[in-house]
């Protein structure tokens, strides 16, 4: 009897309590609701929101879809601008170039934070160049730059050609072994990016176990970007994080490996080698002065920084080759001025990799690789976080604490004539001379303090690629309804993953 009287209590304690509870709730949505529109202010956006998620059913679902209608409303509104709610954050998407410029110039603890990723911080942890301001960001972005100088690109261009001839083989390979069929090239092309940045980064300080576990922490990391932000045990998004945590740490072992065979005499064979030689002269001249060691000089801590440049140029390469692959296809007479352009500078059969002179002396094909990122910008949103509001236009202020995504691809389409279509001779043609005329509207590597330091090594991965590809095997898309529908994966890439016949081209496969 005891213990059904004290099972009756509790069901009458709940419902006792059922009414408090219910109109907890609904003052929760209904404060939600007001401070939602508050920070919306005349912005277009959604009438009521989801409480806590907002829209990220709606992102996650189809993240195309849901960004297209971000652009939709903020163009039909002609502000520029539209506003949305995401997991407990207010955003607003930017759509005018102009706007897009003004969060750029402005990264600065009291007005805009690079942030890479809405949930980027936790994501990719602290020793990350995107979260750094000031006279410190631009000091190691001076440390950086040997690394992308003349020297260091023709380096890393023998490297390139290495890696890109292995992956074509096995391209060719597969396509035989499977009686001819067409398949995606997006993995393969994600696969080959991975081997082409760890040779370039780290090359020889990674043993083949090294390799295999970096590959599968990077997958780990590519699935949770792209899903709920859930940082609990089993959720991918907790998984990525560790696997983050891994892959720095590993290279910060490359940077210690780099440090000690430098120190030896050793000449630079990869991107950390220009890298530590440049430190650890900073560090001697630091200790003969008595000095303390310069900042960012930590092996760890450089190893976040290097899984930066990791990040920014695996999957933006790895969508800038599927793109170019579908262009050339879709742009025969492109395709043939490419074709004559490399033959003209170089033969498979030469027995001798592309030099950094060639490459430069390859303008036609330079003209394609920027216009490739032109009409399919790879990270399509650069997200940034209000420190403080931020008086954006006459008529708005950021409120602080909301995130802001200013469109990348919506700028590569306003300005430019004709932004639709795909013309290579925007970027060759001296009398059109569009990236001078609309420089301000070509951000896909960004703009201001934060803009992206290796766009020179992108673009030359990019035509190498191609010189390579049009020059030693003969493809054709396999064309379906949709398959050139741009989807996030995270960066965008065709529908279909750009699936493709391939068959040899060169007479003798080229090997150096």
């Amino acid at each position: 009897m005891a213990a059904e009287s004290s099972l009756l209590s509790g069901v009458f304690d709940i419902r006792a309590a059922a009414p408090f509870v219910v109109a907890a709730v609904a003052f929760y949505f209904l404060v939600e609701q007001l401070s939602y529109h508050r920070k919306k202010g005349p912005l277009p956006g959604p009438s009521l929101v989801v409480p806590f998620l907002g829209s990220v059913a709606h992102m996650i679902r189809d993240p195309t879809a849901f960004w297209d209608a971000q652009a939709a409303r903020a163009k039909r509104s002609g502000a520029g601008l539209a506003a949305d709610f995401l997991v407990g954050r207010f955003i607003v998407f930017i759509r005018d170039s102009e706007l897009s410029h003004r969060v750029f110039a402005n990264v600065r603890p009291d007005a805009f934070h690079l942030i890479g990723h809405p949930f980027g911080k936790k994501l990719f942890g602290d020793h990350n160049l995107i979260y750094m301001f000031g006279e410190d960001h631009k000091d190691l972005r001076r440390r950086i730059a040997p690394n992308f100088t003349p020297r260091a690109l023709s380096t890393y261009a023998a490297l390139q050609q290495r890696v890109i001839l292995s992956h074509l083989r096995r391209w060719l390979g597969r396509i035989a072994a499977d009686g001819g069929r067409p398949f995606p090239i997006r993995v393969p092309c994600r696969d080959m990016n991975l081997e082409t940045s760890q040779t370039v980064f780290v090359g020889p300080y990674l043993t083949e176990e090294s390799r295999r576990r970096f590959e599968r922490d990077y997958n780990l990391f590519n699935v949770g970007l792209m899903a709920m932000p859930m940082d609990l045990p089993g959720f991918a998004f907790r998984r990525a994080r560790q696997g983050v945590a891994r892959l720095v740490r590993t290279l910060g072992e490359c940077a210690a490996q780099s440090k000690a065979r430098m120190r030896a005499g050793g000449e630079p064979e990869c991107l950390v080698d220009y890298w530590m030689q440049d430190t650890l002269r900073e560090i001697d001249e630091a200790a003969a002065a008595g000095r303390p060691p310069p900042t960012h000089t930590d092996d760890e801590e450089i190893g976040g920084f290097m899984f930066d440049f990791l990040f920014a140029a695996q999957d933006a390469s790895t969508s800038s080759l599927c793109w170019a692959v579908s262009a050339l296809d879709s742009h025969p007479e492109v395709l043939a001025r490419v074709r004559a352009e490399v033959a003209a500078a170089w033969s498979p059969e030469s027995g001798e990799p592309i030099t950094a002179e060639k490459i430069q002396g390859m303008r036609y094909t330079q003209a394609v690789a920027r216009e490739v990122v032109r009409h399919r910008p790879p990270a399509t949103l650069v997200p940034h976080i209000a420190g403080e509001a931020f008086e954006l236009t006459e008529w708005y202020t950021v409120p602080k604490g909301a995130i802001v995504f200013p469109s990348v691809y919506e700028s590569s389409f306003q300005g430019f004539p004709d932004a639709e279509a795909f013309d290579p001779e925007r970027f060759f043609s001296e009398s059109r001379r569009e990236d001078v005329a609309f420089k301000r509207n070509f951000l896909a590597f960004g703009a201001g303090p934060h803009a992206c330091v290796g766009q020179r090594y992108a673009l030359n991965h990019l035509v190498l690629f191609m010189a390579l590809f049009v020059s030693v095997v003969d493809f054709r898309r396999e064309r379906t309804p949709g398959c050139d529908d741009p989807v996030y994966m995270p960066t965008i890439v065709p529908k279909d993953g750009c699936t493709v016949y391939l068959k040899q081209r060169c007479a003798e496969f080229p090997s150096f």
